[in-house]
């Protein structure tokens, strides 16, 4: 599945009404970081990430009760740990929700991208790589330890190097921020989502066989 820059603009002028100033400038520089990304590891797949970017909070700032709500017209149940961490519900009912608001935009590697983009999971693809890193370190975000990662990322020129070395960066610095939460939810007594855990250790292994 390929956009046009129409479909994209369209979208992007629709998701802007529907979400605040705040969210929308976030969502904005999320699909700019998506770009920037994919111009280096997947040309071809762009236009997808940049959509994805675009959709990735659209249920972001709904109330857990109406998150909840979504799970449930989908027939649904949220388990217990979904439960616990509810700053990652809404990258699932994002998901859910897209083949109904935005149909033309239901393609599995743009849905799983959205899916995926807060908690990562066991064998990430390419493109959900892409989007999770991409929120993690867009330029609207000014914390010290995303900063940082950004910083870790570009300074070591990734466009410079052989696809095998752009993988193994990529992971490594993916590695590195699921260490940097995994650390700050420990910190704050907040319940670590094993799908992160599961991710981290994919990642660990990969670097190991690559």
């Amino acid at each position: 599945m390929r956009y046009t820059d129409e479909q994209i603009d369209l979208l992007r002028a629709h998701v802007g009404k529907s979400m605040s100033a705040r969210r929308f400038e976030h969502t904005l520089g999320v699909e700019k970081m998506a770009a920037r990304i994919a111009a280096i590891y997947c040309p071809e797949n762009e236009s997808v990430l940049r959509a994805a970017a675009l959709l990735h909070d659209v249920t972001k700032e709904l109330s857990t009760g109406e998150q909840i709500e979504i799970f449930r017209l989908h027939g649904i149940k949220p388990t217990n740990e979904e439960l616990d961490c509810p700053a990652t519900l809404h990258s699932v009912t994002a998901a859910l929700v897209i083949p109904e608001r935005y149909p033309e935009f239901a393609d599995e590697m743009l849905i799983n991208a959205v899916k995926y983009h807060t908690m990562g999971r066991e064998n990430m693809t390419l493109a959900e790589k892409i989007i999770y890193l991409a929120d993690y370190i867009d330029e609207t975000r000014t914390y010290d330890d995303c900063v940082a990662l950004r910083n870790e990322f570009f300074l070591a020129q990734p466009e410079k190097m052989s696809k095998k070395e752009q993988i193994d960066h990529l992971n490594r610095v993916i590695l590195h921020s699921f260490e940097i939460t995994i650390a700050d939810l420990t910190k704050r007594g907040k319940v670590i989502s094993s799908c992160t855990i599961k991710a981290k250790n994919s990642i660990i292994s990969e670097l190991k066989n690559s």
